[in-house]
């Protein structure tokens, strides 16, 4: 499953070189995140009923090109690889002439949120790696 949600750099966005600060592309992935787990079916209202989290083991991104203020940017958010008590997620934020300016590969895993340890992998979120 794939997702795409647009932003636009606003002012808070940017640093003191002018464009966007490398924390602000990381919150950035985490929205598009969110986008995908609610798409899913697997937003964490749902996943809470279930005493279901998700936490973010490994973060790898590459920034490859700056943004700056008032740009248009896409964050795209598609499926990767499944394990039992982990997935990934791999991330590309993509700029108005359509290049790849931050690529993300994140690793999150599934835990009881009562338990407080891993879990299988629930079925909103692995079905998605199958199909």
């Amino acid at each position: 499953m794939e997702t795409i949600i647009e932003w636009i750099v606003e002012e808070e966005d940017i640093d003191s070189m002018d464009h966007v600060n490398n924390c602000v592309y990381v919150s950035y992935l985490e929205k598009g995140r969110k986008h995908w787990y609610q798409e899913a079916g697997a937003s964490k209202q749902d996943l809470e009923k279930k005493d279901l989290g998700t936490a973010v083991l490994k973060l790898d991104v590459l920034f490859r090109k700056e943004a700056r203020l008032g740009e248009r940017l896409w964050i795209k958010t598609c499926t990767a690889r499944l394990g039992s008590t982990s997935f990934v997620l791999e991330q590309n934020i993509i700029n108005e002439e359509g290049e790849i300016i931050t690529e993300a590969m994140v690793t999150s895993v599934m835990f009881d949120r009562i338990e407080r340890k891993s879990t299988i992998v629930a079925k909103e979120i692995s079905r998605w790696f199958i199909e």
